[in-house]
């Protein structure tokens, strides 16, 4: 049977059904958990998320007979992501929130120059720009727009942008854990550090749901299960390129979502900042490295 990755095939390769599939899982937890923020807090959400992914982590790999401990264990930054994340989810509209996300690779792109020394060159320094950029643009702080702007939270939007600096970091982990760990076991202790690290602020100030809140509860962790299991499977076959190109399907659900549920309706201004920033996400993504032998963040 053709796939993408053959030459004259039409169909999507298994990979990208991966990656499309988590992408529509995301989406959904990001319209119920803005739907049961309305009443419920940040981190009672994550401790509720965590803990429904741990259950069926666990029985997913007791069926398989694999042992949820692995050998490498990693979830503080995806845990800090996440609460950042979910804040931003609740105080701006979701598709805003959602492309803040996008700056991921765009930071990617910097700490890998910074850290593991590959070179960041004139193209990819423009685009950082270029995507920076875009943030304003969909943030609009009145100290540049003037009163009549947008004037979304500023501590949100610094929320989505430090979640999108932390899973930049957490992606480079998973690509590297995906090679040699089960799917199951790296999502399973991302919930079990969720879940330890949110216990405490969840505990001091508990929410009691109302009865219709509990599915939306449940359903934010079924949602993110099959999310990052189908996103770990995708990340493992497909190259960097293709993931995030199909990532950008995100913000397409997150703008319906917002419209249908919430009436959000995105002014011109942020039309124009989310096209900067998934413009040069996707430009960053196919950039090619500046010297031999380093692939392109």
């Amino acid at each position: 049977m053709l796939s993408m990755s053959q030459p004259g095939s039409r169909r999507l390769s298994q990979g990208l059904r991966y990656m499309v599939a988590a992408t529509f899982c995301f989406s959904v937890m990001s319209l119920m958990v803005k739907t049961a923020g309305q009443h419920i807090h940040s981190f009672e959400l994550v401790f509720a998320r965590s803990v429904v992914l741990i259950i069926l982590c666990i029985i997913a790999l007791r069926a398989r007979g694999i042992s949820p401990w692995g050998t490498n264990r990693r979830g503080v930054l995806g845990f800090i992501a996440l609460n950042c994340f979910y804040f931003a989810i609740l105080r701006l509209p979701l598709a805003d929130a959602t492309v803040l996300q996008f700056l991921n690779p765009t930071f990617t792109t910097v700490i890998a120059a910074i850290f593991i020394s590959e070179s960041l060159g004139m193209r990819h320094m423009g685009l950082v720009i270029l995507s920076l950029f875009g943030v304003v643009l969909v943030a609009q702080p009145t100290v540049l727009f003037g009163e009549m702007s947008a004037g979304l939270d500023p501590l949100a939007v610094g929320a989505g942008v430090v979640s999108a600096l932390l899973s930049a970091a957490a992606w480079v982990l998973i690509r590297k854990l995906a090679r040699t760990e089960e799917p199951l076991v790296i999502v399973f202790w991302f919930a079990l550090v969720s879940t330890i690290g949110s216990s405490p602020v969840m505990i001091t100030d508990l929410v009691v749901p109302y009865a219709r809140e509990w599915p939306l509860l449940i359903g934010i962790g079924v949602a993110t299960f099959f999310g990052q299991l189908w996103l770990t499977k995708g990340m493992r076959l497909e190259p960097a390129g293709r993931v995030a190109a199909t990532g950008y399907l995100q913000i397409v659900f997150a703008t319906l979502w917002g419209v249908l549920f919430f009436s959000e309706i995105p002014g011109p201004l942020s039309v124009a900042g989310a096209l900067l920033i998934v413009g040069s996400t996707f430009f960053l993504a196919r950039a090619p490295a500046e010297r031999p032998g380093v692939p392109a963040a």
